[in-house]
């Protein structure tokens, strides 16, 4: 077990998404949100090395075999030894701590990032689909595919980390492909879901090899003609000022935030920024917004794996208000209250997920941000 490729087969036999590699210990998995250690034996500060190596092997032959990488000889050299600084790496941070982007053809794409700790290399490692899921795949709810065919205006997709916001943005991004005739230009630190042109044409930039920063990728895309922009994420202010500005001028645009809810997200919009520009902000907001999905995976009843619980807050005149008020408190009584826009809190997600037998009472209440709520949701149904 000395390479990458010698554990994926490990990985995908326990159908973890997360893999972590350091001395000491034996492989580590996610399996449905939960840290397993394998049955395999502890790995030597030799194996993990090697491990490593292989991973910038991996993504070093990935760039070598791109046909849009120009690279000169020391490059290629440097790239060879498995030295110097990685081609796919994000640009900041210290050497020791590097991105990592390759496909093992056929089976999965990989993301890595390999650092530093107790003076030792070591690896978190993240499983990621070749294909993009599809909208019905995920058993996301179906007003999505509406939502993200609309013409123009600006979609979040939020949650914590690990929540899988990268495969719902995915999945939107896949839908609108599928079925509409649009110029789709990506943004992401790293490119994770390879898309294929459908109906659309399909443009991936990322964030420290095609472009130097978010902000400078969304003020050259406003002149390649798109139709749609994703943002991977929003994570400084710049960024959401470009992405806000991008939405304002016509453009779709689908982006995340670390949120735990869908109100919570208009309140992170809106306290980056300072007191001055709020009024100026919550107008952008407010002329621009579609639609706001928060989400977090729950183990599923039914089967093995997790299923999304969402939270989905549309753009319907009493949200839009409300915003434009101030008066963010009472969005959650709005999302309650607007199953006719398509609208749905956590807890009424979580409720409809246990109605339909797909998780237990005992994970939708340990996955509720009310549980006393929920606890009446579910003795009502």
């Amino acid at each position: 077990m000395n390479t990458i490729h010698d554990l994926l087969e490990l990985v995908l036999q326990a159908r973890a998404t997360d893999l972590i590699v350091k001395a000491g210990s034996p492989p580590i998995f996610r399996v449905d949100g939960t840290i397993t250690p394998s049955d395999s034996s502890p790995l030597s500060l030799e194996q993990t090395e090697q491990i490593v190596h292989s991973i910038e092997v991996s993504a070093y032959r990935d760039r070598l075999l791109d046909p849009g990488t120009s690279l000169n000889d020391d490059e290629i050299l440097r790239m060879a030894m498995g030295e110097g600084r990685s081609p796919e790496t994000n640009g900041s941070g210290p050497s020791s701590e590097r991105d990592y982007v390759f496909s093992i053809p056929g089976l999965v794409r990989v993301r890595a990032n390999v650092y530093q700790q107790d003076a030792t290399p070591a690896a978190a490692i993240r499983i990621i689909p070749l294909r993009p899921p599809s909208i019905d795949a995920l058993e996301l709810p179906p007003s999505l595919k509406d939502l993200s065919l609309q013409p123009r205006g600006l979609i979040l997709v939020t949650g914590p980390t690990g929540s899988g916001k990268s495969t719902t943005l995915a999945a939107l991004i896949d839908h609108i492909n599928q079925n509409a005739r649009k110029n789709i230009i990506t943004i992401e630190d790293p490119v994770e879901f390879v898309f294929q042109d459908g109906k659309s044409v399909i443009q991936q930039r990322e964030v420290g090899r095609d472009t130097p920063s978010f902000a400078s990728a969304l003020g050259a895309a406003l002149r390649q003609t798109p139709d749609v922009l994703m943002v991977g994420e929003m994570r400084t202010l710049e960024a959401m000022e470009s992405v806000l500005m991008a939405a304002e001028v016509g453009h779709l645009v689908l982006s995340t935030l670390h949120t735990t809810s869908a109100p919570a997200a208009v309140d992170r919009l809106l306290n980056t920024f300072p007191p001055e520009r709020r009024p100026q902000v919550t107008s952008q907001i407010t002329s621009t917004l579609t639609g706001i999905v928060a989400q977090r995976l729950v183990r599923r009843s039914d089967g093995p794996g997790r299923i999304a619980a969402v939270e989905t807050l549309s753009a319907s005149p009493t949200v839009l208000k409300l915003i434009e008020e101030g008066n963010t408190g009472d969005l959650l009584t709005a999302l309650r209250e607007g199953g006719h826009y398509g609208m749905a809190s956590m807890n009424q997600s979580l409720e409809r997920l246990h109605r339909a037998g797909k998780i237990s009472s005992e994970e939708a209440l340990a996955n509720s941000p009310n549980p006393q709520e929920l606890r009446q949701l579910l003795r009502h149904a």
